[in-house]
């Protein structure tokens, strides 16, 4: 983009002109002002190098715009030397503080960047590129302390000594790369005045018939020519590129044209300029076709913009007829956004270094909200890095791709990146078994979610069952067997990033056989139900509730010590203290069925108390008889065994007709 050189700096180029070796600062003057910043640069660093550094004005002149160019090219530490040596010898505009401070952040140096961002806000206090600066500073810390689940590689089999950038996937299957170089095999033999390198032309990658990327190869077509091209998009459908044309001049300046491409057979047609605007000095560039068909997006430095490069978007069928239409200040900034990707009607992917961010082009998402407005978010690292990270392209509606990014690169060079968000996979597993762990045959778990889900699972022959469940998404799961009682359980899946298991168990009781309600306590020689009794209790109540069709008979136990009436009076005490708790609760009085037996029933052991206590064996029943033939202490455990409180399904009929 063409920049106007401040009236200061003319007067003092104009010095220059009169006092010192005038032709190679012209030189310097003129590449600047056609843009071939690389060329502009060199002459501009042998001059600076040759200035009296008593002209303390003028070398700080030279220096400023020496960095300008440097920093156009990506040269970022020759660029920082240039504006540091423009501070230094105090040259008039503020601005070398906020380039200063912009390629710090560039380096990574973020403490030293926020010094020159602050420098610079004591001349410029409402500077919002600065106060953006700032915050993107502080970001990055945190940023690359927790970065998030992308995973970033860089494409070495596609990448050359040279640069490569902006590379877009098309094709049914997303097995067509394009992408932008100026490799040994681009077009042409000389160098750009603007980049140092050769001009760029397309390339293409392939997928081979096992899904693996081929060498890239250049496109043989009229597109390329021995100018640059690049930053393409197509169409839905891939009859149509639309892409990025630069034609150079050395006679006067030339910006960026976008142009337009169509498919004959396997090959593209000489491109044809898309005539967005009448004005031919106006930058319009980085082209991206909405999926839809409907918009055509780009960069352009326009009048009407909020600062350097906006983004704005044009109807297909209105261009030239309509001005385009900035996609304002929530995209936009007094930075520069380019390199548009849109993937689907409220989702724009873009690169910015005006939005808060970690150094050099960021890459952002943004959503289209309910309002119209844009919610803009840094996609932070491991996609983004102190560097330039710009020109993403998505596999459809698949969470990985391509982007280009200079990270890692002395030169600057950019290169193709591949990017993939890992799949998040949640569960839910368990058993489905009854209270003596046994396998229940034929046990279903009903699964129904705040998703729509409503699924029948049938368990393993192990007893055992998995599903896969989604994150944000409630689930009520009912366990079932035929003879035994439903059990309902809750599963909420969190929303979060990382992969979990989650584990959900059933034991259902039997319709058939007694089942010991576990953790029931009384005082000591009264039937008062003790605190702790109220989670087994409420879980009789949820149990009760989830089969409201059975009867049940409550017995309360007693062990061997005390007189049978005795015992008879304060079991049924018990089983009518539990009886009235269930009712309290909200169970019908007549299902429930309070009986004491006293010391009568005493225990017999099943398949679980066995492998527990290793004195007793499966089947044995705790008479008086036996438990006398036991040490104390294992008579005061078989006694406890028998103070028990069970309950035994009487009808599964209740209000059935």
């Amino acid at each position: 983009m063409k920049r106007a050189i401040p009236a200061i700096m003319l007067l003092l180029l104009m010095f220059c002109l009169f006092s010192c070796k005038t032709a190679k600062l012209s030189d310097a003057v003129e590449k600047q002002e056609l843009g071939e910043y690389y060329d502009a640069a060199q002459v501009y660093r042998k001059v600076y190098a040759k200035t009296s550094v008593k002209k303390r004005p003028l070398r700080g002149v030279i220096a400023f715009n020496m960095a300008d160019c440097y920093r156009k090219v990506n040269q970022t530490q020759r660029a920082l030397t240039g504006y540091q040596n423009a501070i230094r010898y105090e040259y008039a505009d503020s601005t070398a503080l906020l380039y200063s401070a912009m390629m710090l952040h560039e380096l990574g140096r973020y403490s030293a960047a926020i010094k020159q961002y602050e420098a610079f806000l004591e001349k410029n206090p409402t500077s919002a590129l600065a106060k953006n600066g700032i915050t993107g500073c502080d970001s990055a810390v945190v940023w690359k302390q927790n970065p998030t689940r992308y995973i970033v590689k860089r494409m070495d089999k596609m990448n050359s000594r040279q640069g490569e950038f902006s590379p877009m996937l098309t094709g049914e299957n997303y097995d067509q790369l394009y992408f932008t170089s100026s490799r040994k095999e681009a077009t042409g033999e000389e160098k750009s005045g603007i980049t140092g390198n050769k001009n760029n032309d397309f390339f293409l990658v392939k997928k081979d018939e096992k899904g693996a990327w081929l060498p890239p190869a250049k496109i043989e077509s009229e597109i390329n020519t021995e100018f640059d091209e690049g930053c393409c998009s197509f169409t839905a459908d891939g009859s149509t590129m639309y892409y990025t044309y630069c034609a150079s001049d050395q006679t006067a300046y030339r910006t960026a044209e976008i142009y337009k491409s169509a498919r004959s057979g396997a090959q593209w047609n000489k491109g044809q300029k898309v005539e967005i605007l009448k004005d031919t000095t106006t930058m319009c560039a980085h082209p991206a076709v909405s999926p839809d068909g409907e918009y055509l997006y780009f960069v352009s430095d326009m009048p009407g913009g909020y600062g350097g490069k906006d983004i704005w978007r044009i109807a297909l069928d209105k261009i030239g007829v309509f001005y385009p239409e900035n996609l304002g200040p929530d995209i936009n900034t007094p930075g520069d956004e380019m390199f548009p990707y849109v993937r689907n009607d409220s989702t724009l992917y873009f690169s910015s270094n005006g939005h808060p961010g970690m150094g050099g082009l960021d890459l952002f998402k943004a959503s289209l909200q309910k309002n119209g407005s844009w919610l803009v978010e840094n996609m932070k690292a491991p996609m983004n890095s102190s560097a330039d990270d710009f020109g993403i392209t998505f596999a459809g509606k698949e969470e990985m791709g391509f982007f280009s990014s200079n990270r890692n690169d002395a030169r600057g060079s950019d290169h193709i990146y591949s990017f993939e968000l890992p799949g998040t996979y949640f569960f839910v597993e368990g058993w489905v078994i009854d209270r003596d762990d046994e396998v229940i045959d034929n046990a279903v778990v009903r699964i129904v979610g705040t998703d729509g889900t409503n699924e029948k699972i049938v368990a393993r022959k192990d007893g055992t069952y998995r599903y896969q469940v989604k994150p944000g998404t409630k689930y009520v799961m009912l366990g079932t067997a035929q003879g035994y009682l439903n059990q309902k359980r809750r599963l909420d899946v969190p929303n979060q990033e990382t992969s979990e298991t989650f584990y959900v168990d059933f034991d259902l009781a039997s319709i058939s056989k007694p089942v010991l309600i576990e953790n029931i306590f009384y005082d000591f020689d009264k039937a008062t139900l003790r605190p702790e009794s109220k989670t087994a209790l409420d879980e009789m109540i949820e149990l009760l509730n989830d089969n409201p069709n059975i009867t049940i008979e409550l017995s309360a136990h007693t062990d061997r010590k005390g007189s049978d009436a005795y015992n008879q009076n304060l079991s049924q005490r018990r089983a009518q203290s539990v009886v009235d708790y269930l009712i309290r609760g909200g169970i019908e009085k007549e299902r429930l069925v309070p009986v004491g037996y006293g010391k009568t029933q005493p225990k017999t052991i099943g398949k679980n108390m066995a492998k527990k206590y290793e004195f007793l064996t499966e089947g044995q029943i705790l008479t008086e008889s036996f438990i006398l033939t036991l040490t104390p202490e294992h008579q005061e455990i078989a006694d406890q065994i028998n103070r028990r409180t069970e309950f035994k399904v009487l009808r599964t009929n209740y209000r059935l007709f």
